[in-house]
């Protein structure tokens, strides 16, 4: 039998930029959604430049979002939000991970907590 190629994640469009990183202690089975959120003044959600919505695994997750960086406004605030519901209910949150550039980024391990 004929060995299965591994399956490589295809290149990212070249007019887009990509966040990439790993999501840390995702219950399996888990709902979770990504969102990359310009921020106003008062700290809320304005407008969703991207957004990603991956399974958990029980193992370390690894996640890629890709945006427009023309969407970036200067002086703007953007930030790459996660939550993580179980049946339906809100269980973790991803830190915040405030996104200073308009660049593809590698964010590392970032580890959810428990949701207030």
């Amino acid at each position: 039998a004929e060995p299965v190629p591994k399956q490589e994640p295809a290149a990212t469009p070249a007019h887009l930029r990509d966040l990439t990183g790993t999501l840390l202690d995702v219950p399996a089975g888990a709902d979770v959604e990504l969102a990359l959120l310009t921020i106003n003044e008062r700290g809320l959600p304005h407008k969703l430049l991207g957004n990603i919505q991956l399974r958990g695994t029980g193992a370390p997750l690894p996640f890629r979002l890709q945006f427009n960086p023309e969407n970036f406004d200067q002086g703007i605030r953007v930030e790459l939000r996660g939550r993580v519901h179980q049946s339906g209910k809100l269980v973790l949150h991803m830190p915040s991970q405030f996104i200073r550039e308009p660049q593809s980024q590698a964010l590392g391990e970032i580890r959810v907590t428990p949701a207030l």
